[in-house]
């Protein structure tokens, strides 16, 4: 918790990304989501839940063999698939439990993925706000990032593309 989270906090659940948020790589945006996530709680307060959930919710070891894979060419969803993993195993319940039971039912919440909503309200907490990240974008994740709004409908707000 940072401050006084208030009556309806703004919350950020973040899931574990080893090469993001620790070593900074550009793969992902999650280290700068992060970064921006605590400048906001700094300047109003609210609650991290950082999710033991590391790439996607499939773990370290899985998600690099997945990095192997996007080096060929395809995509994040795709290299999950090819190693007959979900797209996506995250799942927000102990996150919903954990803001009940420090008496939080209704939220903002910090993030572009529309999933993270639906799943806490399904979970019974009411998110008053959805505050997106910035774009976090870069020539390393530019396609996976896109990828995320293709295919799971992240809301992240990309700049228009210039002709070269």
């Amino acid at each position: 918790m940072f401050g006084d989270p208030g009556p309806v906090p703004l919350v950020r659940l973040h899931s574990e990304c080893l090469t993001g948020d620790v070593f900074g790589s550009l793969r992902c945006d999650c280290g700068p989501q992060l970064a921006e996530s605590l400048v906001m709680f700094a300047a109003q307060g609210g609650i991290l839940l950082y999710l033991r959930q590391e790439g996607r919710g499939i773990g370290l070891y899985n998600k690099l063999d997945a990095y192997v894979l996007q080096d060929s060419g395809v995509d994040t969803f795709e290299a999950n698939r090819k190693l007959n993993l979900p797209d996506d195993a995250r799942d927000y319940g102990v996150a919903a439990a954990v803001l009940s039971a420090l008496g939080h039912d209704e939220i903002r919440l910090v993030t572009n993925n529309p999933d993270k909503q639906r799943q806490l309200s399904e979970h019974g907490i009411r998110v008053a706000e959805s505050v997106p990240t910035g774009c976090h974008v870069n020539p390393f994740n530019d396609h996976s990032l896109r990828t995320k709004v293709d295919f799971e409908g992240h809301r992240i707000a990309f700049e228009p593309r210039t002709a070269s």
